[in-house]
């Protein structure tokens, strides 16, 4: 690398991106060419408390701090200098949720995460009212549902918020939002760039809503585009997040944006035609639209690019972690029987193994339900391993019943836009850890979605690249739209692989869909009676 990297860190030209993911909160430090010059990362785990997945705002605070002390700490070892200044700064989360606050700040009940799914009651009114699709884990339905139940808090917010919101709000002082993270709140009009203005008035309308003491509109954050710049990190603020007090306030803070929208940034598909796949905890594909939906599926969301351009995106709550669960347990035998092996390793062999067993797993059916799966209908979380007595019970069907079942509820969702809406996908765009083993998670997933799928070298970054990318794009002296801007100067050598769907991998993955599928009710009952 040709650049002065000392000099661009002294001189505060460099910028920041901090995503707190479901297992990870990472940072990245990037030069003004959006190179990596420098990263930290601190692990986390949420929480199941009185039935409701949460992290504690304590764990907030503590993980972004080493996740920054940790990045500090990277840079003053590559380059020997401290970070005193940073153009710009942008902070990313897992999406929506509910986080509502009182007039003095003070959150209300524990944050309510993605993952719950209690709120299916709120979701069906809000879309039948709408008729527009409402997601269980949309902000707006977590609202909803706590005033359907009655619960005491709801008449004494003042400001509701996703993670990324009250991050950006506790270092900032400004109660926004980017348009992707806003359209995971409540929908959004296109047309206006903002918060669509009749369903605002219908929500307002619904008799346990007129019976609060505030409007709608006044307790969700303003919706920004990228490449806004009016946030500042303040003095405070710089303190709060660099425990050593070396940072100092005046950098640009980008408008806080979701896992989704820092995802399309990472994969450069944000032009209408392209799209994307995130895979890790959970999994969802983001399609941008040529043009809007005829028709209203439960199972697709429609959402936004950071720049507002219309998508269609299939959110399933489940992909890796029943994975995860299989890999610890092959951990244990490994040590049992003194066996050495690195756990990077262990996932690039068991995945690998995986493209050896037959192409519709053999008869292994999986279900990687770790928690509740509304694209699938299954209320709670029961991870389930079936199969039939004379399936080809091998370590290579195992495994790869277990990619499948990653796979499988995205699947589901994506099949409706190919065959009700006739949505052709050029080439999907995957990130995330579903996709570090080298041609194994793109080769299946190619299968999966019947359409090729590629891999950026940049996209192994993710989310924290991605909303540093956002951070620079609104610090640094860019004339271009956000579109223009990733593909002439961010992606514009951007190095790529591309796995096409094989035949075979298709007609077996419709083979394990057709059993996955009678299977659902099974799984359903499981959740019921197991306890």
């Amino acid at each position: 690398m040709s650049l002065n990297i000392a000099g661009i860190i002294e001189s505060g030209q460099a910028s920041v991106g901090i995503e707190l993911g479901s297992t990870r909160i990472k940072a990245v430090l990037i030069a003004p060419d959006t190179s990596v010059l420098a990263s930290g990362d601190y692990t986390w785990e949420n929480k199941l408390e009185n039935g409701i997945w949460t992290y504690s705002l304590d764990d907030v605070w503590s993980g972004l701090r080493n996740a920054y002390s940790n990045l500090s700490a990277d840079a003053a070892e590559k380059y020997g200098v401290k970070i005193q200044k940073l153009r710009a700064i942008g902070f990313s989360a897992m999406m929506h949720g509910y986080l509502p606050f009182d007039k003095d700040g003070v959150l209300l009940t524990p944050f309510r995460t993605w993952r719950n799914t209690k709120q299916a009651q709120a979701a069906d009114e809000l879309t039948e009212l709408f008729g527009f699709n409402i997601p269980q884990r949309w902000s707006i339905a977590h609202l909803y549902q706590a005033i359907l139940n009655g619960e005491e808090h709801t008449k004494n917010i003042a400001f509701l918020t996703t993670l990324a919101g009250y991050v950006h709000y506790s270092l900032t002082g400004e109660k926004t939002l980017g348009i992707g993270e806003a359209s995971g709140m409540f929908p959004i009009d296109s047309s206006t760039l903002d918060y669509n203005s009749e369903m605002l008035d219908k929500f307002s309308s619904l008799p346990a809503v007129s019976a609060m003491p505030w409007n709608i509109r006044d307790i969700l954050p303003k919706v920004l585009l990228a490449g806004d710049n009016s946030a500042r990190l303040t003095d405070e603020g710089a303190k709060k997040l660099d425990k050593t007090g070396v940072l100092q306030g005046g950098a640009v803070v980008c408008p806080p944006e979701g896992d989704a929208g820092t995802g399309m940034v990472a994969t450069n598909a944000v032009l209408p035609g392209t799209g994307n796949i995130s895979a890790g905890t959970s999994v969802f594909s983001m399609v941008v639209l040529k043009k809007m939906l005829n028709g209203v599926y439960s199972k697709i969301d429609m959402v936004t690019t950071p720049s507002g351009a219309p998508v269609a995106m299939v959110h399933c709550n489940n992909c890796s972690s029943e994975i995860d669960a299989w890999v610890k347990i092959f951990t244990q035998y490994n040590g049992l029987m003194g066996i050495d092996v690195k756990k990077p390793d262990l996932y690039d062999k068991l995945y690998e193994v995986a493209l050896t067993g037959d192409s519709d797993c053999g008869g292994v059916v999986a279900y990687n339900c770790f928690s509740g799966e509304p694209v699938t209908d299954v209320p709670e979380g029961r991870p389930m391993l079936v199969r039939t007595p004379d399936a080809a019970f091998t370590l290579a069907n195992l495994m790869r019943a277990q990619i499948f079942s990653a796979m499988a509820a995205l699947k589901y969702g994506n099949d409706i836009l190919s065959d009700k809406e006739n949505v052709e996908i050029d080439c999907l765009t995957g990130h995330g850890g579903l996709f570090k083993t080298p041609k194994v998670g793109q080769k299946l997933m190619a299968a999966a979605m019947k359409a090729p799928i590629a891999v950026m070298k940049t996209a192994a970054e993710g989310g924290a690249w991605g909303i540093a990318v956002l951070a620079e794009f609104a610090g640094g002296e860019h004339g271009d739209s956000l579109p223009e801007y990733l593909e002439n100067e961010v992606f514009k050598n951007a190095e790529r692989s591309v796995e096409t769907p094989d035949d075979s991998d298709i007609v077996g993955f419709n083979e394990f869909m057709k059993k996955y599928i009678a299977g659902l009710e099974a799984e359903r009952k499981a959740a019921e009676t197991i306890k």
